[in-house]
């Protein structure tokens, strides 16, 4: 069974990445637009709300995959798996293969390591440490039943 990111999960990803309907470039230089988008930008590109969503929906689906890809393993809660979805969004697949040690460390482990995350061009960024910090409360977190 593979889970998809729920509509809580979206909305941390929003708070941190924000939209920007524009290219500009991110602390290291990288050409982005949209919610966090950096695959095919340009200079000068512009998008319209509709694309910056669309663009935002293609890239959560690939880092779901990945987090996916550890479901059978770790049986995730919808919590676990919308802070692992926005890790993966922002720090890449191959980072979440360091973090779970590919599938070798426990969940309290993983929770642990989260905010180790924190660096953009080898720097501690404030808005890293405070957006994994929000991902390890949201991976902590119970999942409440209705």
């Amino acid at each position: 069974m593979n889970l998809s990111i729920s509509n809580n999960g979206l909305s941390l990803i929003k708070r941190f990445e924000g939209c920007r309907l524009t290219a500009y470039q991110d602390s290291i230089g990288i050409w982005t637009i949209g919610y966090g988008h950096t695959s095919g930008v340009s200079k000068g590109q512009t998008i319209t709300q509709v694309q910056a969503d669309r663009y935002l929906k293609a890239d959560c689906a690939n880092a779901e995959k990945a987090v996916n890809k550890y479901h059978s393993k770790y049986h995730w809660n919808q919590n676990q798996f919308d802070a692992l979805v926005s890790f993966t969004f922002n720090c890449g697949s191959g980072n979440l293969k360091k973090l779970l040690n590919n599938g070798q460390r426990t969940i309290a482990q993983i929770s642990a390591k989260i905010p180790a995350y924190n660096k953009a061009g080898g720097k501690v960024l404030r808005g890293l440490v405070n957006r994994r910090a929000a991902e390890k409360e949201l991976f902590d977190r119970p999942v409440s039943c209705p």
